[in-house]
C-alpha cells in the first residue's frame, strides 16, 4: 500500500515574524501508524524540498512518545528535507492521501491549485482522503465531480474558532478554518476542545485538532484495509 502525505511549504505566521509550518504530531503518529502497518508513505509538498517544522509543535510540552521518535529518525528527516513538488506527483501511483496541520497550510494549501486538482483526482477515483487541524484548510477550493464544493453536505471537522482563539491567533490567520467549512457547505460538527475528535463521509476523514491526529490515522488505516 502506497500513501502520500503532502506537507506544507509555508514557514511565516502572516506578518507576525514569527515562524510556522507543519505540526510535527500530527505528521508523525499518522506517519508511524502506517509505516509500522508496512505501507510506503511518499512526502510532497507545494515547493519541494524541505517542509518547514512550526518551532511550537517542538517544544517540550508538546512532545509526544511519536515526536521524539520523529526526532531520532535520520530517515524520516531524510524525508522530510528532499519532499517531492506536488506538480511531480501522480494520484495514480497512491491508495490515499493525508494532509497533517499547522497554520501553514492556511496560507499555501489553501490556496494551491495543483493541491486542489490531487485531491479532485483522489475523491473522483474514490480513494481515502484525510486532514487533520488547520489541513481541511486545504479543501478550500476542492470541488466534486457535480462542480459544487467537495464538503458541500458532507461531515467535517477541523481546528474550531475557539481552538484558534485560544492560541490568539485569530486575527492573525487568514481564516478560520471552523467558519470556512460551514461557508462551503460543511456539516460541520465539533468534540471539546484539544479533545481528540474526527468524522469520516464516504472517503473523507477529518480531525479536529493535533490530538485527533491518532484517530485519523486509525480511521485511515480502516479504510485501506476494506478496500
Amino acid at each position: 500500500m502506497k500513501i502520500l502525505f503532502v506537507l506544507t511549504s509555508h514557514s511565516q505566521m502572516g506578518d507576525t515574524g514569527h515562524k510556522t509550518g507543519f505540526w510535527v504530531e500530527e505528521f508523525a503518529n499518522p506517519y508511524y501508524t502506517l509505516v509500522d502497518q508496512g505501507v510506503d508513505v511518499t512526502i510532497a509538498t507545494p515547493k519541494g524540498g524541505v517542509a518547514p517544522v512550526d518551532p511550537t509543535s517542538d517544544l517540550p510540552q508538546n512532545a509526544t512518545e511519536d515526536t521524539e521518535r520523529f526526532n531520532k529518525d535520520k530517515a524520516v528527516q531524510k524525508k522530510i528535507n528532499e519532499t517531492i513538488a506536488l506538480a511531480d506527483i501522480n494520484f495514480e501511483d497512491y491508495d490515499a492521501v493525508f494532509y497533517p496541520g499547522g497554520h501553514g497550510p492556511l496560507w499555501d494549501l489553501a490556496e494551491d491549485a495543483t493541491s486542489a486538482k490531487l485531491i479532485e483526482d483522489f475523491n473522483a477515483a474514490k480513494k481515502p482522503i484525510a486532514f487533520v487541524c488547520h489541513a481541511p484548510a486545504a479543501l478550500q477550493h476542492v470541488k466534486n465531480a457535480k462542480g459544487e464544493f467537495l464538503v458541500k453536505g458532507k461531515k467535517v471537522t477541523g481546528f474550531t474558532n475557539e481552538e484558534e482563539e485560544a492560541v490568539q491567533l485569530t486575527n492573525v490567520v487568514p481564516f478560520l478554518v471552523e467558519d470556512m467549512l460551514k461557508e462551503k457547505g460543511g456539516i460541520y460538527s465539533k468534540g471539546d476542545n484539544w479533545a481528540a475528535y474526527a468524522v469520516e463521509d464516504g472517503n473523507l476523514i477529518t480531525g479536529q485538532n493535533p490530538a485527533s491526529s491518532a484517530l485519523v490515522a486509525e480511521m485511515l488505516l480502516k479504510m485501506l484495509q476494506k478496500k
